[in-house]
């Protein structure tokens, strides 16, 4: 029996968040997200949606899909929960990235919106935005990875781009 994978667009709104998930290779999810982390399974193609509010400048920065990457195990509750910006996420799985964009590169989803039937109604697209995990239709996801691919670097030669702390950005 050959194994059906699903392609998520995993919505991330925090620069520390972010950096966290990049660097573990791990996603995490609050509790009250329990049923579309569960959507997750291994295998599972993830494309990583940064929000336009996610570096902290809304003005400047555009919602992006930054990265390529793959679960590459079962969504579980967590052994010890997640705590970032005053959040508890306690359930969560591992990614193995396989390419990331540089930092505040990367494929600007609104360009593309009309072309995609995950939005049913482009003028109010970003309401969709406002999960953890959004799942795409198997056109879209081959519309938005070949659009990405050729913004993809390897993760090694770009992950520390988006580690925050010394930086500052």
């Amino acid at each position: 029996m050959i194994a059906v994978t699903t392609t998520h667009l995993l919505i991330l709104s925090d620069r520390a968040a972010l950096s966290w998930v990049l660097t573990e290779q791990r996603m995490a999810f609050p509790a009250r997200r329990s049923r579309q982390s569960r959507a997750l399974t291994e295998g599972d193609e993830i494309m990583l949606y940064t929000t336009r509010g996610c570096f902290r400048n809304p003005t400047r920065d555009l919602g992006r899909v930054i990265a390529l990457a793959e679960v590459s195990g079962p969504v579980r509750v967590l052994d010890e929960e997640v705590r970032l910006g005053g959040r508890r996420f306690p359930e969560g799985c591992p990614l193995q990235i396989r390419g990331l964009a540089p930092f505040r590169e990367g494929l600007v989803l609104r360009d593309l919106v009309p072309s995609l039937t995950v939005f049913p109604d482009p003028a109010t697209w970003s309401i969709w935005l406002r999960r953890s995990s959004l799942p795409l239709p198997a056109g879209d996801a081959e519309l938005l990875r070949n659009a990405l691919r050729p913004l993809l670097r390897p993760y090694a030669e770009t992950v520390d781009q988006y580690r925050w702390g010394s930086a500052g950005r």
